[in-house]
């Protein structure tokens, strides 16, 4: 949205987002799956089970082991629960009138307050516990290496504890179905970093032979970089949304976009980029965004990825990377994490989970702020250009009419740095550390100009952040 053109009643829009809206590109409620049923931290016991009666056993009602007869999972035949043989499946309290129900559909900031935690209560557990274990203890060898043998033929994951950690975490799983619930697809693999997360799709198509990739600019500047460079074996064709189709070739494995992108905050139609893909699975990367205002598996994403160090960690203390996709496709991702060792740890599994608890709270504060600022922005003469997107959220890119290192050296309360989605803001210049590794004419035609500034709108209150920008901008 260029200058004079950031509306009071798009901005009025945008601070008003309902619970269970992710947008006014999607409908409410959270649709999918739910990570492929992995929503508790317990494992089942089919293999290698403690037997009954075993010293090793917890005591009866220990909620941390497993009771006399009783084993990690769910219940045979209860259609309200996760299958049978599901390895994350709910271990619900059981009552006098049989289990606790699934529960129905939830607005979508109660599925992110509770989603990946249903089963805690009847663990007697509150908070989420942390897994930090490595490796996992099994007495039967022979059913070890059956497991270990169906992950490398497939990728499912494993019934019963991981083996290793590099096979999976119960806290990482955690985080994993909850964000699967969030976006409304299947499955969800998260990762050390949001590049590790894109390698691994790279990675997962190279494998079978598909190493072309469609991408339109401008996406993330290591991303950018990581196909520009062909360092994973991939070559990319770089088009305008209207030329997807027709850079569709056999060998095509990946159309990539980003959407509100980094940085220009510049908006796709996803539902007629999907079309164009046809077959080809489209990769959305949602950081921008987030589920709370886009769910991009709706429009006919397959993929869709996110730096979850930004907003769904939401605090600057952790750095992931996650995609939510669906379970085949996860599967895949799955045998590249095992493979290429780039897991998630588990004490950030944890933060990831706690973060997207107020994810929909956090999004829609610093979306009303950010709105105003644009506001404020785009009618003052010293700012030549405002970019801030119909979608609405916490992103604004701005140009200024002086020179934008100086606004960066005035600032006080606003922090000078890369990353964004903290509960603080922070501004940087694209041009100069997130997007230098692009090639300056495509930078420039990508419309990140040298003079573009851009700002990730915390939870601060608007008058400080305005009082911080009105001197950083100094006079005209």
């Amino acid at each position: 949205m260029d200058a004079g053109r950031v509306r009071a009643e798009d901005v009025a829009d945008v601070a008003g987002i309902e619970d269970g809206d992710p947008g006014r590109t999607g409908g409410r409620g959270t649709g999918g799956g739910g990570g492929g049923g992995a929503y508790a931290a317990r494992w089942s016991g089919a293999q290698g089970a403690v037997p009954r009666g075993d010293a090793r056993n917890a005591r009866d009602g220990d909620p941390y082991g497993v009771r006399d007869g009783e084993s990690y999972g769910v219940r045979d035949g209860d259609p309200r629960n996760a299958r049978s043989d599901d390895p994350h499946g709910v271990r619900y309290d059981r009552r006098q009138d049989g289990v606790l129900p699934r529960p129905a559909a939830r607005a979508f900031a109660t599925e992110a307050v509770h989603a990946g935690r249903e089963d805690l209560a009847g663990l007697g557990l509150h908070a989420a516990p942390i897994d930090l274990s490595t490796t996992y203890p099994s007495y039967d060898s022979r059913g070890e290496a059956a497991r270990v043998d169906a992950f490398a033929a497939d990728g499912a994951e494993p019934e019963g504890p991981p083996v290793y950690g590099r096979l999976g975490n119960p806290t990482v799983a955690r985080f994993e179905a909850a964000l699967a619930r969030l976006e409304g697809t299947e499955s969800a693999v998260a990762f050390a970093s949001g590049m590790a997360a894109l390698s691994a799709v790279l990675l997962a198509r190279g494998a079978t032979g598909l190493r072309h990739v469609v991408a339109v600019r401008p996406l993330y500047g290591c991303s950018d970089h990581l196909l520009t460079a062909g360092l994973l074996g991939t070559e990319v064709t770089w088009v305008d949304p209207a030329g997807i189709a027709d850079a569709l070739r056999p060998g095509t494995g990946l159309v990539m976009v980003e959407t509100p992108a980094n940085p220009t905050l510049a908006e796709l139609d996803l539902r007629a980029v999907a079309h164009a893909c046809g077959t080809v699975p489209l990769l959305v990367d949602n950081t921008f965004a987030t589920p709370v205002l886009q769910r991009p598996a709706e429009h006919g994403a397959r993929l869709v990825l996110h730096s979850a160090t930004k907003y769904l960690g939401g605090h600057g203390d952790v750095m992931a990377g996650v995609v939510a996709c669906d379970e085949e496709f996860a599967r895949r991702l799955r045998q590249v994490r095992f493979a290429t060792g780039g897991v998630l740890h588990p004490l950030a599994g944890y933060l990831l989970l706690r973060g997207l608890s107020t994810l929909p709270v956090r999004v829609r504060a610093a979306s009303a702020t950010a709105a105003e600022l644009a506001r404020r922005l785009a009618a003052d003469p010293r700012v030549a250009r405002v970019r801030y997107p119909r979608l609405g959220g916490a992103m604004i890119a701005f140009e200024t009419a002086g020179d934008p290192h100086e606004v960066i050296e005035r600032v006080r309360l606003i922090t000078p740095a890369v990353s964004l989605g903290s509960v603080d803001t922070l501004i940087q210049h694209p041009a100069s550390i997130s997007h230098r590794v692009v090639d300056p004419a495509d930078r420039r035609t990508a419309g990140v100009s040298d003079r573009l500034l851009r700002m990730s709108v915390g939870l601060e209150d608007v008058e400080d952040l305005w009082r911080d920008l009105d001197g950083a901008l100094g006079r005209v």
